[in-house]
């Protein structure tokens, strides 16, 4: 089972971030958090690199009842989506798997829950 799903847009970087953040937002979730990992490698490490942005999305309704279940699915929380652009100029944007990821947790009531997540994330890169 692949732990991403992902697709190759036809916008700039700046679009996709725009585009999938709006279509994250239409599917329940909130970007919680944004590093962006060229500037932060740049700052911490002198080093160069492509355009990559960790977009911390999380759905309130899904984490309350994955908390619920279980108390430490925090530590996997939450659902990143990646926007990067690679050396040819092409702007790629993927989605966790939460299906995959919780496959380490042994609680068969998040099982549900994981595939209602991986849906909408599904469904927000099938309509980049």
């Amino acid at each position: 089972m692949k732990y991403f799903t992902s697709k190759t847009v036809d916008l700039s970087y700046d679009q996709a971030i725009e585009k999938v953040t709006g279509l994250l937002k239409e599917e329940g979730f909130g970007v919680l958090t944004e590093i962006d990992v060229k500037n932060t490698l740049k700052e911490k490490l002198d080093v160069d690199f492509k355009k990559y942005k960790i977009l911390g999305a999380c759905n309130p309704n899904f984490a309350h009842k994955a908390l619920q279940a279980e108390d430490k699915i925090g530590v996997m929380l939450p659902c990143n989506v990646i926007v990067e652009e690679h050396e040819d100029g092409t702007v790629e944007v993927s989605a966790v798997n939460p299906v995959a990821s919780m496959q380490a947790v042994t609680n068969d009531d998040l099982h549900p829950i994981a595939g209602q997540v991986r849906d909408k994330l599904d469904k927000v890169i099938d309509n980049l």
